[in-house]
């Protein structure tokens, strides 16, 4: 297998078709819809969001090519957890942006969609490619982790959690993108190690958002939206159980968890204080613009923000190499 050419086929699908997507979406003005809290952000308002499509077409095509060339079946899994959550996503930025319906995808029928999509992928990943549940414990010199008739419930919490931890991680430019794209490195490297088999859609993966941050940087042209962002998180999380590594998502992904957490802690702690905030405004990355934990912070720019988190995810990946 030539390493680069997955790379280089999704890079220039991505490339080739953002300039075609992001004059379509304006068109349609699938605009972006920014907090006034951010005043900073307000010039983005008419920035056209839903770009991930231009991801997650460059990963199908990759895939298409790779899935049916080579007869490389296992593939399909992640290409179906990248899609089908892009989809869910699709359809709540549509009904958003297109249709005009402030809440998107109602939570319930959202949740119900994802609910879906993560029993399929844990039905096919356990009882039709039999593939092994027991998980490689950091730092364990190859020990493994099974926790027998836990494994269903815990696959599926970590699925939906992985995924919306992803979500939750858009919202600056190129955040996301740079992020996953760090992610995507760390398993491609993995994978060639454990299981080449994989490796062209992690390599798809880099491609497509190699092409994609060059119109997602700041000052974005394009928005992923969470047709990318929830598109994003299926592959990681998928790519994670068929490497056997759903326990390093805990490391490599340590924005992502400190994205949704700062999430989980802040709403139920507004509520119950009625109106009282731990963070300035979450997802955290928001909390770090507006002044940070201090009384006087000195808010962070957007650019600080991504590099910094990026830097992060850059560091962690190399100690989640440590504990292969």
């Amino acid at each position: 297998m030539n390493y680069t050419t997955p790379i280089l086929i999704s890079f220039a699908v991505s490339v080739v078709l953002s300039p075609f997507v992001i004059s379509a979406l304006r068109r349609m003005k699938c605009s972006q819809t920014e907090r006034e809290e951010l005043k900073e952000h307000l010039k983005k308002q008419g920035t056209p969001t839903m770009g991930g499509l231009v991801i997650i077409a460059g990963i199908i095509v990759t895939c298409l090519w790779y899935g049916i060339r080579e007869k490389n079946s296992d593939i399909w899994p992640i290409l179906f957890m990248t899609a089908g959550f892009g989809t869910v996503g699709f359809l709540d930025d549509f009904l958003k942006v297109v249709l005009r319906r402030k809440d998107g995808l109602k939570a319930g029928p959202k949740m119900i969609l994802e609910f879906l999509i993560a029993a399929v992928f844990i039905y096919y990943h356990i009882f039709i490619a039999k593939e092994s549940t027991a998980m490689l414990i950091p730092f364990g010199g190859g020990k493994t982790l099974d926790v027998g008739f836990l494994t269903i419930p815990m696959m599926l919490f970590v699925i939906l959690g992985t995924v919306n931890a992803v979500n939750f991680t858009d919202g600056l430019d190129g955040l996301n993108s740079s992020i996953t794209l760090l992610v995507s490195v760390f398993f491609a490297v993995a994978a060639l190690l454990l299981r080449p088999d994989i490796y062209p859609v992690i390599g798809a993966v880099i491609g497509a958002l190699m092409g994609f941050l060059l119109f997602n940087v700041y000052p974005a042209k394009v928005f992923m939206g969470d047709t990318g962002s929830l598109a994003l998180g299926g592959f990681v999380v998928s790519v994670a159980y068929m490497l056997r590594m759903p326990l390093f998502i805990l490391i490599v992904g340590l924005v992502y968890v400190c994205e949704i957490l700062s999430v989980m802690i802040q709403v139920p702690y507004f509520k119950i204080t009625h109106g009282k905030r731990v963070f300035r405004m979450t997802p955290i990355h928001h909390h770090f613009e507006l002044g940070g934990f201090t009384g006087k912070g000195e808010p962070w720019s957007e650019t600080r923000v991504v590099a910094v988190f990026s830097i992060v995810t850059a560091v962690m990946c190399l100690i989640a190499y440590m504990a292969m």
